[in-house]
């Protein structure tokens, strides 16, 4: 995941040393790099022109219109209930990324849980609907590695996930920051509330 999110907790999670989330490149061939190409022959100059690939415009992560609905595999207490919640929360996470609403991303976290805290600080400042974000920036979750009991009803486990590259702007004036792709080790947290996990804590580590 992404730079973005480490710069958010590390506000507030210095006093677990925790280190947040991935960041973006620009792939753009005009991105600081000479076109070292030879020109094309005038015979093969139409044909390129008229087919030449858009490989130049950076991917762009998709709006989401609504908030994700809790899925019925993420309701309950069991591991598999606690595994398809880490889907879940992901795709939560992600609309505040994109939005910078962050209600439904606090409502599945605990009020106690600094890493989340970490996360809505940061899209208060930036997110894709100001600006703060753009590209790929949306995570993706890649696999739930291990999932087991923790006890006093939690659970414990780790995912993989990734980001696209994308750019960051952590103020209206700022300069813009290219953030390359990459990938992350999500450490989570769950504990029971009523029928359903929350995220009681979360680190994600490059």
């Amino acid at each position: 995941m992404t730079t973005r999110n480490r710069q958010a907790t590390i506000s507030t999670l210095a006093c677990l040393c925790a280190a947040l989330l991935t960041a973006c490149n620009n792939d753009s061939p005009d991105a600081g790099r000479p076109n070292t190409a030879p020109p094309p022959s005038p015979s093969s100059s139409a044909t390129s022109t008229a087919s030449a690939p858009s490989e130049s415009r950076p991917t762009t992560s998709p709006t989401p219109t609504a908030p994700p609905e809790r899925p019925d595999t993420a309701t309950g207490l069991t591991l598999a209930s606690a595994e398809a919640f880490i889907g879940y929360f992901v795709s939560l996470q992600n609309y505040a990324y994109a939005t910078g609403d962050v209600q439904y991303l606090l409502a599945a976290s605990d009020k106690g849980c600094l890493g989340c805290k970490g996360i809505t600080d940061y899209l208060k400042v930036s997110n894709g609907s100001n600006g703060g974000l753009s590209g790929d920036y949306l995570d993706r979750l890649v696999e739930v590695k291990e999932i087991v009991k923790a006890g006093n009803g939690k659970v414990a486990g780790t995912a993989k996930v990734s980001t696209g590259a994308y750019t960051e702007r952590l103020s209206p004036s700022a300069t813009p920051v290219a953030r390359p792709a990459a990938s992350a080790t999500l450490a989570f947290t769950l504990s029971p509330s009523g029928n359903n996990w929350l995220m009681y804590e979360m680190e994600i580590n490059e």
